[in-house]
C-alpha cells in the first residue's frame, strides 16, 4: 500500500536543480574571513544586507517598536494574544504608503485590497491557487527566478510554459515571443491562466520597459487572461531611470477601475528592498474583490507575526526615514554593483547592463568550450568546486542560450566581493582562453561596446541619461 503522497515521493519541488545544488554545496564548506578563508562564498544569495545600518540605527532611536511597547508602555499581551488574518490595519496602510512612494506617489495602494502573506513565495503560490486550477497553464519570461519551479507548481499543479527570450535584444520581452508562448501551450492542450514577471527581473538586474509593460498589458486584455507582476526588487533601482511599475501602465491607459484592472495582480515583499527576509513579509495586492477574499482565507497557512508587523508599521510609518533609507540604499547598490562589473571587466568578462536588483547577469560564454549546456555546467562545476565561488548558471533559470549566470553583489562585504573577483579572475587567467582575454582585455571591451552598444541594452533611451552615464 502506498503511504506517502505524489508530492512527497516526486521530484517536483525542483531541489535537483543546480541551483539549489549550488547552495547545497556552500552550506557544506562557507567561507568565513577568519575561520574559514579558503571556503565558498555564496554569490548565489539575493539578498540585501547594505542596509542594517541604516535600520538598527532607526530601532536605536525608536526603542518602543522594537521592545512591543506604545508611549512607553507594554503592549506585548495585546499583540501575544490572537490576530486574525486580515492584519493589522496599520500596517497596511503603512505599506500601502511605502509601496505608493517607491513608485513616486504617482499610483495610489489601497489598503484594504493588501492580502498579507509570509513573503512573496507565499503571496506567488497563493495566486496560483486563486487563478488556476492544476494543469493550467502561465507563461513567463526566460530567464526567470529557478524557485519559480517550486513556487508556482509544486503544490498548486500549475504549469509553467516559457516566453523565450534573447540577448539579440537584451532579452527583452516580444510580442512574438508571447503569441509563440501562448501557441506552445495550445500544442501542449494547457490552458493559458496568464502571464507572470518580475519588475525589475529576477535574474537580469534590469527593470520592464514602458514598451514592455504595454504590450503585457495589451496581450492578457487580447487574451482575457491574469497578468502577476512581481514587484519586489521595485525600490532596488539604481539608475537614473524611475521605476515604472505596472500600476503607471493601468493608470496611463485610463484601465483603473475596469475589467481588467481587476487581472492585473502585483506582489511585493520587504525581504529585497528592506533586507529583511527573515521577517517573511509579503503580500498580494488585487483590484478584484474575490481574489482578496479567498487569498485573504488562504493567508492563514501563511501569517505575518503581530510583532512584526507592530514593528514595522512603526519604521515605515517614519517618513523620513524611508525616504532616507531609499535614497542611500539605492546609492550603495549602484556603488557595489560597479564594484563587481569593473572587477569582472579587469577579468574579460562583460553583463548585461543592469539598473536594478541585488546580482547582475553576466555573459560567459567565451570562456564554454563548446556552445552547448553541458558546457555550461562543466564550467559552473569548475567555478563552484574550484574557485569556490557558488555561482547560478543560466540553465537553472531557464535561459534558453549557454553561458550566461546570475552573480549576486549585496549579500557580502566589499573585503570578500573582492577576494571572489580576485579567485574569478586567477581562474580565467589559468585557462588559454583566459589567458587570450587578459592580454587584450581592454581591447576587446572596447570592441565589444562599439559593436554591441544599442538601447536595448541599457533599457533606456541615450538621451535619458545623463552626460557621464554616457
Amino acid at each position: 500500500m502506498k503511504q506517502l503522497s505524489t508530492k512527497v515521493t516526486s521530484n517536483g519541488h525542483g531541489q535537483d536543480s543546480s541551483y539549489f545544488l549550488g547552495w547545497e554545496e556552500y552550506e557544506k564548506n562557507p567561507y568565513d574571513e577568519i575561520k574559514n578563508p579558503n571556503g565558498m562564498i555564496q554569490m548565489g544569495l539575493a539578498e540585501n544586507q547594505l542596509g542594517f545600518d541604516l535600520i538598527e540605527s532607526w530601532l536605536a532611536k525608536n526603542p518602543d517598536a522594537a521592545s512591543l511597547k506604545r508611549n512607553g508602555q507594554s503592549i506585548f499581551k495585546e499583540l501575544a494574544l490572537f490576530q486574525d488574518y486580515h492584519g493589522m490595519p496599520e500596517f497596511k496602510k503603512a505599506m500601502a504608503e511605502f509601496m505608493e512612494e517607491i513608485r513616486g506617489n504617482r499610483v495610489t495602494f489601497d489598503p484594504k485590497k493588501i492580502v498579507l502573506a509570509a513573503g512573496s513565495t507565499s503571496a506567488n503560490e497563493t495566486l496560483m491557487f486563486c487563478l488556476a486550477e492544476p494543469g493550467d497553464a502561465f507563461l513567463l519570461p526566460t530567464p526567470y527566478y529557478p524557485g519559480f519551479d517550486r513556487d508556482l507548481k509544486w503544490r498548486t499543479g500549475a504549469e509553467i510554459v516559457p516566453i523565450h527570450c534573447s540577448s539579440s535584444n537584451g532579452f527583452q520581452i516580444t510580442e512574438s515571443a508571447l503569441q509563440q508562448a501562448y501557441q506552445q501551450a495550445h500544442k501542449l492542450d494547457l490552458k493559458v491562466k496568464g502571464v507572470l514577471v518580475t519588475n525589475p527581473s529576477n535574474p537580469l538586474g534590469t527593470a520592464l520597459t514602458r514598451r514592455e509593460l504595454n504590450l503585457l498589458v495589451d496581450f492578457i486584455t487580447s487574451k482575457n487572461i491574469h497578468l502577476i507582476s512581481d514587484e519586489i526588487y521595485s525600490g532596488t533601482m539604481f539608475g537614473f531611470e524611475q521605476f515604472i511599475s505596472v500600476m503607471d501602465v493601468l493608470k496611463d491607459k485610463k484601465l483603473e477601475n475596469t475589467e481588467v484592472s481587476k487581472r492585473v495582480h502585483i506582489v511585493y515583499s520587504l525581504s529585497k528592498d528592506l533586507g529583511l527576509p527573515g521577517f517573511r513579509v509579503g503580500a498580494i495586492y488585487s483590484n478584484d474583490e474575490m481574489i482578496v477574499s479567498a487569498a485573504t482565507k488562504m493567508s492563514s497557512f501563511g501569517l505575518v507575526s503581530s510583532q512584526t508587523q507592530y514593528l514595522l508599521s512603526a519604521l515605515l510609518s517614519d517618513k523620513k526615514f524611508t525616504s532616507q533609507y531609499l535614497e542611500e540604499n539605492q546609492k550603495r547598490l549602484k556603488s557595489r554593483q560597479k564594484r563587481l562589473v569593473s572587477g569582472l571587466e579587469s577579468a574579460g568578462i562583460t553583463c548585461l547592463r543592469s539598473n536594478a536588483g541585488l546580482f547582475c547577469w553576466v555573459d560567459m560564454r567565451h570562456l564554454l568550450d563548446t556552445n552547448t549546456f553541458e558546457a555550461e555546467l562543466d564550467l559552473w562545476k569548475k567555478i563552484v568546486y574550484n574557485v569556490k565561488l557558488n555561482i547560478s548558471p543560466g540553465s537553472s533559470c531557464h535561459c534558453t542560450e549557454p553561458g550566461w549566470f546570475r552573480v549576486c553583489f549585496a549579500n557580502m562585504s566589499e573585503d570578500t566581493l573582492d577576494l571572489a573577483l580576485k579567485r574569478l579572475k586567477t581562474f580565467v587567467e589559468s585557462t588559454d582562453c583566459g589567458r587570450m582575454i587578459s592580454r587584450s582585455s581592454h581591447e576587446r571591451l572596447k570592441s565589444l561596446r562599439k559593436k554591441t552598444v544599442s538601447n536595448w541594452v541599457f533599457r533606456v533611451s541615450w538621451s535619458d541619461r545623463v552626460p557621464d552615464e554616457r
